[in-house]
């Protein structure tokens, strides 16, 4: 029944695409938001390795907003090689599309789970933790999967750690980033015209953000933002 209402709900959007509408989940409860509360890490990490190896073969990140992304580093990296790493990369679908289709790239993913050990360029990592050889090494991070983050400002703030001085973070963020979506699979939910500003709350004056915008072709064209982040260069 539910992937009968699945297919339904993605046909009439497709008719309802072409006149410039689409069905989308409404956020009516006037939370901003949300984080899932787990009873400990040991409970966070078995939900995220059992959704991961459920929804091994399913991909959330699509080659055009990835183009948009590769697009951005292009023209924002100066140095020949751009080193990048992906979290929550799950079957390594981003950054085999990086480093296969893009000869200027580097990329390495990481996931939780103990499938990444199957996957080309994927180290088992929890994105929370920080490497000391990870510190300062990357042009970019990017990931979709902040929303699977049990400490979202701890997670940024290793992921900042990780870029050059004169790197990105980017992270891809769509309706299904929510409020409403939030919950012990997903224990992170923002919504999206309140992103920018939980980030100045977190970070204030030691980073800027630039927004771009797009839609997810294997989503039914949703809307998606990439929130790029970038570190301020400290005052002398």
């Amino acid at each position: 029944m539910k992937n009968l209402l699945i297919f339904i709900k993605n046909f009439i959007n497709q008719i309802l695409f072409k006149f410039g509408y689409r069905i989308s989940k409404v956020n009516n409860s006037g939370e901003l938001v949300k984080i899932y509360r787990y009873k400990d890490y040991e409970e966070y990490k078995e939900t995220q390795i059992f959704y991961n190896k459920k929804k091994i073969d399913k991909v959330w990140a699509d080659e055009k907003t990835l183009e948009k992304v590769s697009k951005f580093l292009n023209d924002n990296i100066k140095t020949n090689i751009i080193k990048g790493i992906c979290h929550g990369s799950r079957n390594g679908f981003e950054q085999s599309f990086f480093n296969k289709i893009k000869d200027r790239f580097e990329v390495v993913g990481t996931d939780i789970s103990d499938t990444a050990k199957d996957y080309k360029d994927s180290i088992i990592h929890d994105f929370h933790d920080e490497k000391k050889e990870w510190l300062g090494n990357f042009d970019f991070v990017y990931s979709n999967s902040l929303d699977q983050s049990f400490d979202p400002k701890k997670a940024l703030d290793v992921w900042l750690g990780q870029i050059k001085e004169n790197g990105f973070v980017i992270i891809e963020h769509s309706d299904q980033h929510g409020v409403i979506s939030s919950g012990k699979m997903d224990p992170f939910g923002v919504e999206a015209n309140f992103f920018p500003y939980l980030l100045s709350e977190w970070f204030g004056h030691l980073i800027s953000i630039k927004i771009i915008k797009g839609a997810k072709i294997n989503k039914n064209n949703a809307p998606v933002f990439l929130f790029i982040l970038k570190k301020n260069t400290k005052e002398k």
